[in-house]
């Protein structure tokens, strides 16, 4: 029987290196600038979520700024809707994902196309023809174009009283169009075929090829994983994610992480990931979005980082203790503080709702040092916010 692998002892601060160099956050700009970033920062990270809230500028835009130095909004435009590097789909939220990619997302595709989907049970047959006669007819719509819709109730919170809507989400889900075109929620449906030009789809990806490109793309945007990490909001995926992960164990290509603190919680990463990296850019300061994918698995980011982020907006105004949408600041390898902003758009203002100290900000003798770089990197903060 063979002798299990011994796991590689790892320290916290070890560990936050190693995913702060995987979200390419350690560096001042990782990706270049336009749209071409735009695709490289895609592609890299596997996925960029897409959420409605802009108390401050859109959580998308926010994740590529990040990243970007010279992010412009019409550069993910540009990579969407005239490169067609990106497209948008559901990964554990609705997200830019890489075209490249888009073959792993083709059984998903079809899964829907065959059995629905649960949030749009009530599209009828009739709704759904009417949309895509409309499409072929017509070309590209919004939803703003179907005038002739008899509203109904909601089905849930976030339903359309629009049967058209619905329709086009469901043909999205099910892929049969795609979103060719975004000003601000508002979302432009193309026929899929056309909009990327195809003779023919691409061919689905298999099973086993669904799984070995989540790991991977775990591994290439995370360093060290664990089931929770790679399969986020996906448990039916852990057990061939298992399977994966114990196969390359056995063939060297993955190494067992002890992680400190992460007790009977399993990790890995590869071999080539204990290369020296050295401390990155200690001078970078990041003012991160909520969504952001170091933020978003709170309890990956509270064992990294000894932070615990509350997200707040749907939290009773009496019961927040950041505020209605903090965001974490990091200062070098460690989240320092929480600031809750919201952008004043009339009058051109980032306004600065709550200021909170967390971790090694909250010693009262780092503030002062920590307090100054944080102010500039506020005011770049605001240009962007307030860039058209």
């Amino acid at each position: 029987m063979p002798r299990a692998t011994a796991p590689h002892p790892l320290t916290k601060t070890e560990a936050r290196r190693i995913w702060l160099r995987a979200q390419r956050l350690d560096m001042p700009a990782p990706f270049g600038d336009g749209p071409t970033a735009v695709a490289a920062a895609v592609e890299h990270l596997g996925y960029v979520q897409i959420d409605t809230i802009n108390v401050i500028e859109r959580c998308h835009h926010h994740i590529l700024y990040s990243r970007i130095p010279g992010y412009r909004r019409a550069d993910l435009w540009q990579a969407q809707s005239v490169d067609k590097s990106v497209f948008e789909y559901w990964t554990h939220a609705l997200s830019y994902v890489p075209a490249k990619d888009l073959r792993f997302f083709l059984p998903a595709m079809k899964l829907h196309k065959r059995e629905g989907h649960k949030w749009f049970s009530s599209v009828s047959t009739a709704d759904t023809r009417k949309v895509m006669r409309l499409l072929r007819r017509d070309g590209a719509l919004t939803i703003r174009d179907i005038e002739d819709d008899v509203l109904t109730e909601k089905e849930h919170l976030w339903a359309s009283r629009k049967p058209s809507k619905r329709a086009l989400q469901l043909a999205f889900y099910s892929g049969e169009v795609t979103i060719a075109e975004r000003a601000g929620m508002l979302k432009t449906y193309e026929l899929t075929a056309r909009h990327f030009g195809w003779d023919k789809p691409p061919k689905p990806a298999s099973a086993t090829e669904v799984s070995t490109y989540l790991l991977d793309r775990a591994l290439r945007a995370q360093g060290i994983v664990s089931l929770d990490s790679i399969c986020h909001l996906d448990a039916p995926s852990k057990a061939s994610i298992r399977r994966l992960i114990e196969a390359r164990v056995r063939r060297k290509e993955l190494v067992p992480i002890a992680l400190e603190g992460a007790g009977k919680q399993e990790h890995w990463a590869d071999p080539a990931t204990f290369a020296p990296i050295g401390e990155g850019d200690p001078g970078l300061v990041h003012i991160l979005s909520p969504f952001d994918p170091l933020i978003i698995q709170r309890k990956r980011t509270e064992l990294f980082f000894g932070y615990g982020h509350r997200f707040e907006a749907y939290v009773p105004k009496q019961k927040r203790l950041f505020g209605y949408f903090a965001l974490p600041v990091l200062v070098g390898d460690d989240i320092v503080a929480a600031i809750d902003l919201k952008t004043d758009r009339k009058n051109k203002k980032l306004l600065m709702q709550k200021w909170s100290w967390v971790g090694k900000g909250a010693a009262r003798g780092a503030r002062k040092e920590f307090k100054r770089r944080i102010e500039e990197e506020l005011d770049r903060f605001e240009r962007f916010q307030l860039a058209e």
